[in-house]
């Protein structure tokens, strides 16, 4: 009869199993967070989305002459801008600082709030508020 020598090496059957099970934990595991961070990227491509869409409006509201001295606009985002998520904002415009004795015509400053809203598809909607600051004159009343 051959015998195998004592010295020889190699791996019993019990330890390869439980090498296989710490793998197969490990590997769960990667699997897990690599799901995660799909999700998480997700979410933040869609946050830099609406980032970008708060800056380009409120540099719109801010240059825009046309915009009402006191008073509230709003209105939603093209789909091919805001990359198919339903999204829209709303503005309102106040003064922020009057001058004592300050009468038509004179320069303030005017508070420009923005919020922006979108809703991704599987999840609740979010916001965003930003606020800006610009010089305008009291508007002159206009006369019947």
């Amino acid at each position: 009869m051959n015998r195998v020598p004592k010295n020889q090496s190699g791996f019993t059957l019990l330890e390869v199993l439980v090498a296989t099970l710490i793998m197969g934990i490990a590997v769960a595991g990667l699997i897990a967070g690599l799901s995660q961070s799909v999700k998480n990227v997700s979410r933040l491509a869609d946050y830099d989305r609406a980032v970008m869409l708060a800056r380009t409006k409120m540099n719109d509201l801010l240059l825009d002459p046309d915009l009402p001295f006191e008073g509230n606009l709003q209105g939603e985002f093209d789909r091919e801008q805001a990359g198919s998520i339903a999204s829209g904002w709303r503005a309102s415009m106040s003064p922020f600082e009057v001058p004592p004795n300050a009468g038509p015509g004179t320069m303030i400053l005017e508070q420009v709030a923005l919020e922006v809203w979108w809703s991704p598809p599987t999840g609740t909607r979010r916001t965003m508020q930003l606020a800006g600051y610009r010089s305008v004159r009291i508007p002159i009343p206009a006369t019947p």
